[in-house]
């Protein structure tokens, strides 16, 4: 049933074929033109595949999966190649903003045109963020790619040698006469089980909208017909005459084959048996989600300050369920010349506010010396006044005793002399 459904070319989920441009598939790097490995040309022949047949792609984060599926002569898509990712960036969950570092999820079409053979990072194409539905609920980012260097600020990324394989598959494809190929981007693979285990999460009304494209394919195995309207996507839709999808109007009267539709009411009848006892099951703990526009807003700002060379958290700022930011307590920047031209500025501020303390410091010092002194100068001045005004007792004496006299009176005014110097040092802090 599914197979004519795909050989009679309703087109409810063909990527278009026809002939390639050739501007955009010449002058390739060298790394561009590698031919895929003879082992994968070995199993693509005996499942019925052309080196040059459509291919389409699937990524699930969670699980830090990339595959490669190819249309057999029948029309219907296999699996024909699993890569790991090497790294993507933020947490689970659809990109929001510009800056707030979430590799997109939904569904995605790459042409000829966002092939980019000269990549900084190896190899690399853009995967085609914004699409009708992101723009259509105002969200915004660009650049979004799958490329290797396994470096990601809000992309995909791979190793090189994986991505020299999966840029082939995209290249062949199109110089077989494919026109588009589709990305579906995913959370996770959206079996029951996984369902389940984020009922809760604030993502889920969006993941359960992806869940429908991604039974569709699941169903048919060829890449469904996307649409979007009323600010959602739509799968696998046929408009009626003269009607087309407005992103953000009314959905149209649309009609499905009834096959199509049979296969999916049997398909979710499963499917909701399997979550209900899933619901009920032990199962591993979430991974964490990214919560929503709030959060996107703060990491996108904290993009904003280290795009601009400030200190800012190592890593972003996370949005914590109570409503709460949570934020890494060393500082850095990023290396780059805005980085580098704020450390340098810093650094300047840093010796002048050094500079301007070491010279309040010698200030208050010379100060105090100046103090002390006038203090010195003015204890030893009432110490030699107080010993002028030391009356002289005379008295006559035996000559043996005058002089013990004599030493005793003398005495006794150098140590009155003394007491009130010291007095007086002490009073002036000498």
């Amino acid at each position: 049933m599914f197979a004519k459904l795909a050989r009679t070319g309703l087109l409810i989920a063909a990527i278009g074929v026809a002939g390639c441009n050739d501007s955009s598939m010449k002058d390739f790097a060298p790394q561009a033109n590698k031919p895929l490995p003879d082992k994968i040309l070995a199993s693509m022949k005996a499942k019925g595949m052309t080196r040059t047949s459509p291919v389409m792609a699937r990524i699930f984060k969670e699980e830090g999966k990339l595959e490669i599926w190819k249309a057999k002569t029948n029309g219907r898509y296999d699996l024909v190649a699993s890569y790991d990712i090497c790294k993507w960036s933020g947490k689970l969950g659809p990109k929001y903003t510009e800056g707030d570092r979430q590799a997109p999820e939904g569904f995605y079409t790459v042409r000829p045109a966002q092939m980019n053979p000269r990549s900084s990072y190896h190899l690399a194409f853009n995967i085609g963020y914004p699409n009708v539905y992101d723009r259509a609920n105002g969200r915004t980012g660009s650049h979004l790619m799958v490329h290797g260097a396994c470096s990601s600020s809000g992309c995909y990324s791979m190793t090189d040698a994986q991505i020299e394989q999966i840029y082939a598959f995209g290249r062949d494809a199109f110089q077989g006469g494919q026109t588009e190929f589709q990305i579906q981007a995913f959370p996770f693979r959206m079996t029951a089980a996984n369902m389940a285990r984020y009922r809760k999460d604030p993502n889920y009304e969006f993941w359960k909208m992806l869940k429908v494209g991604y039974d569709n394919f699941e169903i048919t195995k060829v890449p469904p017909k996307v649409d979007v309207c009323e600010k959602r996507y739509v799968f696998n839709q046929v408009a009626a005459d003269g009607a087309t999808f407005d992103p953000t109007g009314a959905c149209p009267a649309t009609t499905q084959p009834d096959s199509l539709k049979s296969a999916f009411n049997a398909y979710q009848s499963t499917y909701e048996a399997a979550f209900s006892g899933a619901v009920k099951a032990s199962v591993p703990a979430p991974k964490p989600t990214i919560a929503g526009i709030k959060e996107a807003s703060i990491v996108s700002e904290w993009s904003k300050k280290r795009a601009r060379g400030e200190r800012v958290p190592i890593d972003p700022p996370s949005f914590n369920a109570d409503g709460s930011v949570t934020e890494t307590a060393r500082m850095g920047r990023i290396d780059s010349p805005a980085g580098r031209k704020m450390a340098a500025l810093d650094a300047e501020k840093a010796a002048k506010q050094k500079a301007e303390e070491q010279r309040l410091a010698a200030i208050e010092a010379a100060k105090a010396e100046k103090e002390a002194a006038k203090a010195q100068a003015l204890a030893e001045k009432e110490a030699a006044k107080a010993a002028a005004e030391t009356p002289v007792v005379t008295a006559t004496v035996a000559p043996s005793e005058a002089a013990p006299a004599v030493e005793t009176q003398a005495a006794d005014a150098e140590s009155t002399a003394t007491r009130l110097k010291k007095k007086l040092l002490g009073m002036f802090g000498g």
